[in-house]
């Protein structure tokens, strides 16, 4: 006869009693060690801290190196950072040695030989630009970086974006009227308009925030403008943002061509989408518009949407096609540089002070959500779905990438 199983004995005078709740505590802070290289990339005259900035951040115990001459593009001197406290260097390997790099420029092919295994890097990063060899290297080295144009704010935007593209915005116009003026062989109309004489006639293709801006300003100088979406929400928006009535359309060829025959002023300033931007003017329409007349496409760095387009220089910012005058620089803000870079540095500083506070962006990355949104290398690991698959890299998903190291 098999022996019977014993059974569990439960006496009274066990008692159960739940665990304590494991909560998930901060890093203490920790001094910062960053570093600003001087950018070597074409156009690239912004610098991503002021002095200001840099004296905040030294006032509270980080520790800044900045190479020389990197504030030159923005008119801010080796001694305007020396007196904010940053240590000022001659060289570039010196500056790498700091575990936070931060750069106005995406890093280039020559910045790779100098950084470190686990640094963390804080620049743009222009996705359509990305090349597959550099960031292989950057994974190798088991890089932390994060991408301006993500960067999110508590409201949901990205504020160094949109920053640069107010900047944009409220130039466009401005070098529109330095191109209508006659110091430039332009047809020599003033921007806007006076008594007596109807104003000028300004064409805004995209209402989003440059589009806004670029309103904002052709407005104020007097000009009549007429802007074209293909969103009717921005639209909608942009009308209750300026709180006047201005005239809207969306984006009808006929309706478009119609406008633009008889305009001094064509702006490109179609959203944010990724990708090639859409060509929504035809090299036609370019050929019916008026001789001397101004065609300003902001978009040129994703193709532009003017058939005619082409890419230009801040040395060489224009050139005529059918008697058209064409500007198409990129990175529009980078011309208005000091501006560009106490924008960028209001964002970058309180985001680099509290990152002390935490322990580091790396730690940061925790707790903060909107952090997370710029983040594309964390520890080695490619964490930009877009990237991974333009490229043709391993994903790895961030979430549970840092849920899995805690």
């Amino acid at each position: 006869m098999a022996a019977s199983k014993s059974k569990p004995i439960v006496s009274s005078s066990i008692s159960f009693e739940t665990l304590e709740e494991t909560l998930d505590i901060k890093s203490k802070g920790e001094h910062l060690h960053i570093g600003i290289p001087k950018e070597t990339a074409f156009q690239e005259n912004r610098i991503a801290l002021i002095p200001e900035a840099v004296n905040v951040l030294v006032s509270n115990g980080h520790e800044v190196v900045v190479e020389t001459k990197a504030g030159e593009g923005s008119k801010y001197t080796d001694r305007d950072f020396s007196e904010a406290g940053a240590q000022v260097v001659s060289d570039k390997e010196a500056v790498f040695k700091a575990s936070h790099i931060i750069k106005s420029a995406p890093l280039v092919q020559d910045d790779l030989p100098f950084l470190k295994p686990g640094q963390t890097i804080l620049s743009p990063i222009h996705m359509p630009l990305v090349k597959k060899d550099l960031l292989q290297q950057m994974i190798d080295k088991r890089i932390n970086a994060l991408a301006f144009e993500n960067l999110k704010d508590d409201s949901g935007t990205f504020p160094i974006v949109r920053s640069m593209s107010e900047i944009a915005g409220s130039a466009v116009m401005l070098i529109a009227g330095q191109y209508l003026s006659s110091r430039d062989h332009g047809k020599g109309i003033l921007l806007g308009g006076i008594s007596g004489i109807p104003p000028t006639k300004v064409i805004i293709i995209g209402a989003g925030v440059v589009g806004e801006n670029a309103t904002r300003t052709a407005l104020a100088l007097g000009a009549s403008v007429k802007v074209f979406d293909n969103n009717v929400y921005r639209l909608k928006r942009l009308q209750n943002n300026l709180g006047i009535r201005v005239w809207t359309s969306v984006i009808e060829p006929k309706i478009l061509a119609k406008q633009l025959k008889t305009c001094e002023v064509a702006v490109g300033a179609l959203g944010n989408e990724s990708g090639r931007c859409p060509i929504v003017v035809t090299e036609e329409m370019v050929s019916s518009m008026r001789k001397g007349s101004i065609i300003l496409d902001v978009n040129i760095d994703r193709g532009g949407c003017f058939e005619t387009s082409e890419l230009t220089t801040h040395e060489n910012p224009v050139f005529e096609k059918f008697g058209v005058i064409h500007y198409c620089v990129p990175n529009i803000a980078s011309g208005f540089a000091r501006t560009a870079s106490q924008a960028i540095s209001n964002v970058l500083m309180p985001l680099l002070r509290e990152a002390g506070d935490e322990g580091g962006i790396e730690k940061m990355v925790w707790h903060n959500f909107n952090l997370r949104n710029s983040v594309y290398l964390y520890k080695g690991y490619l964490t930009n779905f877009y990237i991974s698959q333009r490229l043709g890299l391993k994903y790895t998903d961030l979430n549970l990438l840092i849920a899995s190291r805690r």
